[in-house]
């Protein structure tokens, strides 16, 4: 009979599954839901994944709560690397905070955050308290998806957690501040979308010109900062002449 794993085992192949993605990828998943916990993990895996430079990866992937790994068959089998990451020991699961903490001028309601006020009617809150809890929030950059600059953000104070909006809007305005269940984020560009506009910020999130492209990157920090509309127009002039640069908290 074989010997159960001890609680302390940190294994990659106990604390997760293999599961099949075709025939040039498999992904590693850890569990389920938004959990920074399990992020940590995808992440540690990934690095771990790096540093092995296990011969056929060509690249992993991380989302909330798995690590897609691309290989070339030409070169390696899914057995033969899941047998070699089963052993991986990822250590204990540690939420750090982030290093780097992004600071985004938002300007809150009106035209700029069409929903805010259904927002406050919906969760019983006041716009100033929806505004408060939404930028009183550190949030975790879980992952970058939808959009080129997309990133998700989580996690949404549970008094703010909202659905999608039944009937999507065919142009979201790019820089608009959104919410949906338990995350948060900002368009980068115009696109359609069903999160609920509750700001608008004038940064920009992506420069295909750039190294790299996006502003923000996985396990960063975010905090939206409360702004006039003198101030929001302010910063979109400097923007626009490539003299802004972004803010970060002091003392990370």
């Amino acid at each position: 009979m074989a010997t159960p794993p001890a609680p302390d085992d940190n294994r990659l192949g106990r604390l997760a599954r293999f599961l099949s993605v075709g025939d040039t990828a498999f992904a590693i998943e850890f569990g389920t839901g938004i959990d920074p916990v399990l992020n940590a993990r995808v992440h540690r895996a990934a690095a771990l994944i790096r540093e092995a430079a296990l011969p056929g990866v060509t690249e992993t992937v991380p989302s909330f709560r798995s690590l897609l790994v691309q290989y070339d068959p030409l070169v390696t089998s899914a057995a033969a690397l899941q047998h070699t990451m089963d052993g991986l020991d990822l250590g204990e699961a540690v939420v750090s905070a982030p290093e780097r903490v992004w600071v985004i001028p938002t300007l809150y309601g009106g035209a700029a955050g069409p929903d805010l006020d259904d927002v406050a009617s919906a969760t019983g809150l006041s716009p100033a308290e929806v505004i408060a809890r939404h930028a009183g929030t550190l949030y975790r950059v879980y992952v970058q998806g939808f959009l080129p600059g997309f990133a998700y953000l989580g996690v949404l104070p549970p008094e703010l957690e909202l659905p999608r909006l039944a009937t999507p809007r065919v142009r979201v305005p790019p820089g608009s501040v959104a919410i949906a269940q338990r995350m948060t984020g900002v368009y980068p560009v115009e696109s359609p979308g069903g999160w609920r506009l509750i700001g608008n910020t004038p940064l920009r999130f992506f420069d295909h010109a750039a190294t790299p492209p996006t502003l923000f990157a996985p396990g960063d920090g975010v905090r939206f900062r409360p702004v006039a509309a003198e101030e929001h127009a302010a910063i979109a002039e400097a923007v626009a002449r490539g003299t802004y640069r972004p803010e970060q908290e002091v003392g990370r």
